[in-house]
Formats: structure tokens, sequence, C-alpha cells
């Protein structure tokens, strides 16, 4: 088993990189739930399956990212804890965590069945295709439990350095998930159906594995009974840290559930459509999201100690990364949109469609690899409200608008619809860059008077 890191001394490429492997690793194999779902249903089932799948797992993508990006704050808690040398009061921060999350997911597990419907109704689900899309939410909704406590596992992880741990779990969950999705919709034929039960399935097995390694896990701390309470201070601090970034998440992901239903209005082939691009760009983004938690975690430890410089560079090192295979995936997207489409439904309108609206995706690939990065950044310096502004007014501001004005077009265009997307991520670009050299000027000052005061 993979001991916890110490990312403030030696090297800081090399640890990242290793650190940031597993992470992306594991966010494949978790993008894989729903892909899989599409994959099959889109070979097996009817284009109406194809929509309910893709606008119902996109639902379940923003409450997941959600939740993952409120479990943020105890991964940053953790690693500054561990930074700063208090790795002991480790306990307390997974004790109050796993109050807090056990409360949303009784929330959760609760609401989403309940509102099925009507969040059908918001992402205006084509007719034909409507109870198919509110089954789907329904029933994963019901596996919200095993979603909120996977990922605060993860998170748990993540914060002491382990990034190899979820990967091997998640790992296990989406063979479970792939066989699930075979045997329920190519044998059975249960169409939306069986894809949400294999899902729900899948994430349970990933629970349970998850918390069996977790006894077994040597951790750098005790987590006694006593720990397991609501620790006012300690809820704060998760709160104030990953309640931005969650709340930014949500809103980000609400603007695309708004183009999504903007698409939707037009008709069920580009409803599909983008129902396939959007899966696909799930994995061509995965490698700038996991530099963004992996750089959450290292500047966290690094901040903790007292190691600003050392941050800064992680950050240069992984935009560099980042940059070189944002290159490749432009190349591939823009100009073979139709072979990755193609790997998610067998219909040549559809396919056709999600190409288009590839292209868009393309250019933004170029963009993300230094937004993710910054984000990361800020997340680990314990910024998460301006990563929360600086997302909500590239998604208000700018994506959301531009989408309904293309989709007023005649003829309407795709691409010009997903051009909605970079254009908003301009905007973030330049917010990071303006308040990275703001935190820079203030680091600056603040070194000389420490230096004056000496």
């Amino acid at each position: 088993m993979q001991a916890s890191n110490d990312f403030t001394t030696g090297k800081i490429l090399g640890p990242l990189i290793r650190f940031m492997v597993p992470v992306f690793l594991a966010m494949f194999l978790q993008a894989m739930y729903g892909a899989v779902d599409l994959l099959i249903v889109g070979q097996f089932a009817r284009p109406l399956d194809v929509s309910a799948v893709s606008t119902g797992s996109q639902m379940m993508m923003t409450i997941t990212n959600l939740v993952t990006s409120f479990a943020m704050g105890t991964t940053i808690l953790l690693g500054q804890r561990i930074g700063e040398g208090r790795g002991r009061e480790g306990g307390q921060v997974v004790g109050s965590s796993i109050c807090l999350f056990g409360a949303v997911a009784a929330v959760f597990t609760i609401l989403i069945p309940a509102l099925c419907r009507p969040l059908s109704s918001v992402m205006n689900a084509p007719a034909a295709a409507f109870d198919a899309t509110a089954s789907y939410i329904s029933i994963c909704g019901l596996g919200s439990v095993f979603i909120i406590t996977y990922n605060l596992i993860g998170s748990i992880f993540r914060g002491i350095g382990d990034s190899r741990t979820p990967l091997m779990t998640v790992l296990l969950a989406c063979v479970f998930n792939i066989a699930g999705d075979l045997l329920l919709v190519a044998v059975f034929h249960m169409g939306t159906t069986g894809a949400a039960v294999a899902t729900v399935f899948a994430q349970a097995i990933s629970v349970l594995i998850s918390l069996l390694v977790l006894r077994k896990r040597e951790l750098p701390f005790q987590i006694q009974k006593k720990d397991i309470r609501f620790e006012g201070a300690v809820i704060r601090k998760v709160t104030s840290l990953g309640l931005p970034i969650a709340l930014q998440d949500l809103l980000v992901g609400i603007s695309f559930l708004v183009l999504l239903a903007i698409v939707n209005s037009l008709g069920l082939i580009p409803s599909a459509g983008v129902g396939v691009a959007e899966r696909v760009c799930g994995f061509i983004m995965l490698i700038p999201s996991a530099f963004m938690q992996a750089m959450a975690a290292f500047v966290a430890q690094n901040i903790g100690a007292g190691k600003y410089q050392r941050a800064r560079k992680a950050l240069a090192y992984a935009i560099g990364v980042s940059a070189m295979l944002a290159v490749a995936m432009f190349v591939l997207t823009f100009w073979r949109g139709d072979l990755l489409s193609g790997i998610f439904s067998r219909d040549r309108e559809v396919i056709s469609a999600a190409a288009e609206y590839l292209k868009a995706y393309a250019i933004d690939c170029l963009l993300t690899c230094f937004l993710f990065c910054f984000i990361g950044f800020f997340n680990g310096l314990g910024m998460t409200r301006f990563v929360m502004i600086q997302g909500i007014a590239g998604a208000f501001l700018v994506r959301i608008p531009v989408a309904f004005l293309m989709s007023r077009e005649v003829p309407v265009s795709m691409f010009h619809i997903g051009l909605a997307t970079p254009c908003s991520t301009v905007l973030q670009v330049t917010m990071c860059l303006v308040c990275f050299a703001a935190a820079n000027r203030k680091r600056t000052r603040t070194d000389k008077q420490a230096h004056s005061a000496d």
C-alpha cells in the first residue's frame, strides 16, 4: 500500500506527475460509468434511450461534481494540516467530514428521486425521452449515498498524498459497471433503466471496497469514535474551503445544463448529438482536471509549510506538461471528432452533430490547460472564493448568452453553439492571470516586511 506523500521537500515535477497520473486514471474510470452506459445504450438501444441517458447522466454528473468539489474542502484542510506538521488533527477533520457528508447524502437520496420529473422538465428533455430521463435520474438519485461516500473517501486519500488507492477501488467498480450494462442492456434489453441500475450497483461496490481498504490503511493519524461528531470549528473550515468550490461547480454545471436544454429544444438528433459530444468532452477534459486536483493537494501542503515559491514552480511545471498534452487533444478532437463520437453512437446524423460541436471543444482544450492548473493552485492556497467568482462569471456572463444567441441562427450551427465554452474560458483565464499577479505582489510585500522585521 502506498505511503502518504510529503510534497514539501525534494523534486517537484516527478512527485507531481506520479500523484497526478493515478488521479487521472481514477477520474477516467469514474467517467466510464456514464460513458459505458451511453456506449452500450448507443449500440443496443434506441435513440430515445441515448437522449435519456445523455441528459440524465449530465444531470447526475453535475451532482457528482458538486459533491467532489465540496469534498475538496477536506482534501485541502488535511493537506494544510500535514504541511504544518499537525497531521494528528486529521482524525478530527475526517470525523467531522463523515458527519457533514452523511447529512448531505441523506438529503440528496430523498430529494433527487422526488424531483426527477421536474429536473427532466428543467432539462427540456425531448417528449419521446422524457419518462426514460426521469427514470434514469430517479434510480441514480437513490444511489446518491454511494456517490457521496466514495468521493469523501477519495478526498481523504488525496489529502494525505495517496492517489493510487482510489484508483484501485474505482477500477474494480468500473469492471462491475461494464458487466452490469452488458447484462441488463445488451442481454435483457432494459435500456435506460438497465443502464441506471448498473451504474448504482457499480458505485455501491466502489464504496464497499473503499471502506475495506480504509480500515486496513495505515494513516498518519487515528480516527476514533469520539472524532465522529459535528466539530463546529472543523465543519466551518471544511465548509469555507469546499462550499465556494462546490457552488462554482454547481453554477457552472447549471450553465451546461442550460446549454443542453437550449439544444434539446432543437430536436432529438441535436439533443443526442450534444449528449454524445459532452460524453467525449468528459474524457478529453480529464487531463487538465487531474492536474487541477493534483495541484490542490500539492500546493496545500506547501502553503502549510510556508513554501510559496515551491508552489509557484509546481504551477509552472503543471501548465507546461498539460499544454503539451492539450495540443495533441486539440488535433484529435478538431479533425477526428467523428471517430470519437462513433464510439458512442451508430446513428450517422447523431455522429455528425456531435463532431461539429466537438470542434469548438477542441479550441477549449488549448485554454483549459491553463485554467484548470490555475484553479488547482488557487484552491491549494485556500482562495476558493475567487475560484467561485471566476467560474460563475464565465458561465453566466459568457457561456449561456453566447449559446442562446447562437441557437437563434438560421440555420443552426452546432459549432457556433459550442463556441460558447471557449469564449467563457478566455474570460476565466484572464481573471486568473490578474489574480495570480496580484497574489504574487502581495506575497512579495509580505516577504519584504518579514525580512525588514528580521
